[in-house]
């Protein structure tokens, strides 16, 4: 264990090889089990509180081998950028086991990198109920978790209870929460803990704090008091590094003057020499800029300074030339990337199959793809996501849904982003049942479904002319716990409107009352109702002839809960002239087969035609 400033867990050495097999048996058995009670941290829900153990170690009150082993994993995964996996161990871990205060450190980590702030106070309130007595390592982690979530002054509450527990105040959480005050847009406090920290015995400053504090200045755009705290350093007995430089550097290039952020480091002093760091903060400003000479020119002086380019810096030169389709250039950074021995990663080729793909050409898109694969390079969910998103720009969305096949050969979990991009392509051809099947097989997946997803499949079945399709998917986004905002409405609105019912579009404007803006919501009603009263129903449709007088008894007779009465009758005058010697049938069973159950669905009717 080591503390160390944002990131204050370090398990013990572990031999990689062993730890990742042991990695994919734990998650395999994990998640191979079902549970009837799920160990989910949500809320005030208890992670182990009231359990009874079966470890007779535990019960003793010790730690077990199997404790100290899941808990050095649980740290291997997180090293790894495998948070989740490390929370799923936690998980399995407590069926028989009592976790220690390392399992509960190293846990918080795991949910402080997944961002789950609100389980901070759940798992406290858990490690006193197991009468655990925290450290100073878990205080700092706990410090740092309600900084990260821009609560810094729950984390003054128990930066309070630390001192009064008698754990020692360490300049790390000095420095935590000096960062915490910079993420709640409170700077000028930042400043008076490290005023404070003179007058600590064991929590002088150091060089990191005086960074992390400049980068708060920076970041609120205060580059005169950021500058204030270099030039206040010496005082200290610390000088500026490279660090301290880079980020003032980064602050002028965010800030579109690359140009003077070259400038700090054509006149750093003499024992401070620019790095890898610095050279991409250079490049990627001058990128960002659209200034690509001097991007190019900056990479060949920093050379000539001995400044070695990385891969980052390539893949933004490949990037920003690819996005101003610039593919002389691009060869040329190719040439020099490889003259200068750094060997292409994923990003490398991620950035030109998406320029190719972009295009449609999906067949050059390929070969980046297979001569990646030839370098033994691994491809990942975003490079199927990009295919995918290729394919579909190329109208082959049966092409884009295979990739699904190809990703699990190779053992790759799809994402939000690759379902997402496969059903566009389904919508985008108007084959709404092939969308809904790829819809299903990502809920199959466990793959939550986001706004952009839904708004897709509503986007779909409005071009279809289906507009009591799209409201189903509203209301399913609600049951799914995704919350429709003025766009997704709008969306249903404006499929209503496109099929001549006006009324209908109104009524869906306002009976979502829980919209972010009024004033949005305002501005899409009239949008929606402008010109209505020169615009009718049967002007724009056409007047009914004899047949369509038949069906349209036949709608009245229609009866529809939940503000629909009324609806089918309007769509059967608004149905177009190849669909009116049609007779409709609602059928809500056929209707619920083919979304898929997820509860009770509202105007869940389905329009059957039959010659």
């Amino acid at each position: 264990m080591e503390e160390h400033g944002v990131k204050l867990i370090k398990t013990a050495t572990q031999d990689i090889g062993e730890a990742n097999v042991q990695q994919k048996e734990l998650v395999r058995d994990w998640h191979s089990k079902e549970f009837s009670t799920k160990l989910e941290i949500r809320g005030n829900a208890a992670f182990t509180s009231g359990r009874k153990h079966g470890c007779p170690i535990c019960l003793s009150g010790e730690s077990c081998r199997t404790v100290r082993s899941r808990t050095k994993l649980m740290g291997t995964l997180i090293e790894k950028r495998h948070p989740q996996e490390a929370e799923s161990i936690f998980y399995g871990l407590v069926e028989e086991h009592k976790p220690s205060l390392v399992t509960y450190t190293t846990l918080l980590t795991a949910l402080t990198d997944q961002k789950k702030f609100d389980s901070i106070t759940t798992l406290i309130s858990d490690v006193e109920k197991n009468e655990l007595k925290p450290d100073s390592i878990f205080f700092n982690a706990v410090i740092n978790a309600f900084c990260e979530a821009g609560k810094v002054d729950e984390a003054l509450k128990i930066f309070q209870q630390m001192k009064r527990s008698g754990c020692r105040l360490t300049t790390s959480t000095f420095n935590t929460l000096i960062k915490g005050y910079g993420i709640s847009h409170r700077p000028e406090e930042s400043q008076k803990l490290l005023d404070m920290m003179f007058y600590e015995t064991e929590a002088s400053p150091n060089r990191k704090t005086y960074n992390i504090l400049i980068k708060v200045w920076c970041d609120h755009q205060n580059l005169s008091e950021a500058w204030n705290v270099v030039y206040k350093m010496p005082a200290s007995g610390i000088e500026p590094d490279v660090v301290t430089y880079n980020t003032l550097a980064r602050a002028y290039a965010k800030n579109g003057e690359t140009n003077r952020a070259e400038e700090i480091f054509l006149e750093l002093p003499n024992q401070i020499r620019p790095n890898e760091r610095s050279l991409a903060i250079i490049v990627g400003g001058y990128c960002k800029e659209g200034n690509m000479k001097d991007a190019l020119r900056c990479l060949h002086q920093m050379k000539g300074l001995g400044v070695q380019p990385n891969v980052i810096v390539f893949n933004t030169l490949i990037k920003s030339l690819l996005d101003a389709d610039n593919m002389e250039d691009v060869h040329e950074v190719l040439t020099l990337m490889e003259a200068a021995g750094v060997k292409p990663d994923v990003v490398t080729y991620s950035h030109q199959m998406n320029a190719w793909g972009a295009k449609g050409i999906m067949t050059k898109c390929m070969d980046i793809f297979h001569e990646m694969l030839q370098l033994g390079i691994a491809p990942d969910a975003q490079v199927y996501s990009i295919l995918a998103k290729g394919y579909v720009r190329a109208r082959e969305p049966d092409k884009a849904e295979a990739l699904l096949t190809k990703m699990e050969e190779f053992g790759i979990q799809p994402n939000v982003i690759t379902f997402t991009t496969i059903i566009s392509g389904w919508c985008s051809a108007a084959r709404m049942d092939n969308a809904m099947r790829v819809f299903a097989k990502m809920r199959e997946h466990g793959v939550s479904p986001n706004i952009k997803t839904f708004e897709t499949l509503i986007w779909g079945y409005g071009e279809l002319k289906q507009p009591w399709k799209a409201e189903e998917m509203l209301q399913m986004m609600r049951e799914v716990g995704v919350k429709p905002k003025i766009n997704s409405v709008s969306l249903v609105a404006e499929a209503w409107k496109a099929v001549g019912l006006q009324n209908e579009a109104s009524r869906i404007l306002t009976s979502f009352d829980d919209l972010s803006s009024s004033q949005e919501l305002r501005f899409s009603i009239d949008s929606l109702s402008k010109n209505s009263e020169v615009v009718h129903q049967k002007q724009s449709l056409g007047t009914l002839n004899e047949r369509d007088e038949g069906t349209e008894t036949y709608g009245r007779k229609i009866s529809i809960k939940d503000g629909m009465r009324g609806t089918m009758r309007s769509v059967c005058q608004a149905l177009p002239h190849r669909a009116r010697f049609k007779v409709p049938v609602i059928c809500r069973k056929q209707c619920q087969i083919q979304l898929g159950i997820y509860g009770p669905l509202v105007n869940s009717c389905r329009l059957v035609f039959f010659n």
